[in-house]
């Protein structure tokens, strides 16, 4: 059965959600091409740095360690654990990249970007290692959405699509949802946890705006689960969430036609 989005989202936009939701609204057969494109290159992307914040989650321990002064935290090992984690979340292998045959599940825009953001994401980590390996000091504010929002912002500077992550209560102002993207998570907030992402057109069909929800896992409620109010270790009030609750998404914002 078809879903609808008309209470959150203005039908006077393209939508086409995927996965468990779906819907589709035609567009112009010469556009159909750079559109799927640039969607599927949209949610690798997407999936690649949710893969690198499941990697700082994953060490988040170890970064916070006092004790330890040289984690061996170093960029050559997130991006192998990187390339791991995406390869199980996709099945692409980022190493076989270069050599890949051009396909609908690796398309060319895809294998230009991808290596992109892994290199924008070392380039964050690099840059932390001071912060990282700091002996004497526990929580170091170098969290998932810390990369999250660093490498984004890295990678939006240097490609012409632009990678933003939001969330549903942003304790970052620059993560603050746009009016498009707040519409989306309130529709979303109310269905059960999908994989799903929500796709429009818009700018008269000259841009592709990708918004692929993030959802709290375990490890996450640390900070944000319960007892609600109470003050996590970076000293803001827990939101009182569980596992499984929606928590923001990743937007990626790509111009059709543009290589």
């Amino acid at each position: 059965d078809t879903l609808s989005l008309h209470d959150a989202l203005p039908i006077s936009r393209w939508i086409l959600v995927t996965a468990v939701l779906f819907i589709s609204l035609q567009p112009a057969l010469g556009l159909a091409v750079e559109r799927a494109e640039a969607e599927e290159t949209a949610r690798l992307l997407a999936k690649l740095l949710e893969s690198g914040r499941a990697v700082i989650e994953r060490n988040q321990s170890l970064i916070d360690d006092p004790h330890q002064g040289d984690k061996g935290f170093t960029p050559e090992l997130f991006e192998q654990q990187l390339v791991r984690e995406f390869h199980t979340k996709t099945g692409v292998d980022l190493r076989a990249l270069p050599t890949a045959p051009v396909s609908s599940l690796i398309p060319p825009l895809a294998k230009e970007l991808l290596p992109a953001l892994v290199q924008a994401s070392r380039e964050v980590i690099r840059d932390a290692q001071v912060v990282i390996n700091q002996r004497g000091i526990g929580y170091k504010n170098f969290i998932p959405a810390t990369y999250g929002s660093q490498a984004s912002a890295r990678f939006s500077k240097a490609a012409h699509v632009r990678l933003k992550q939001t969330a549903v209560q942003a304790r970052n102002p620059k993560n603050e949802p746009d009016e498009y993207e707040a519409s989306v998570l309130k529709w979303l907030s109310a269905r059960p946890r999908a994989e799903a992402y929500v796709s429009e057109l818009t700018e008269e069909g000259r841009t592709l705006r990708v918004v692929m929800p993030i959802y709290y896992a375990k490890d996450c409620l640390a900070c944000h689960g319960e007892p609600k109010g109470d003050l996590d270790i970076s000293g803001y009030p827990k939101e009182g969430h569980k596992e499984g609750d929606l928590a923001g998404a990743i937007t990626v914002t790509a111009p059709l036609g543009v290589r």
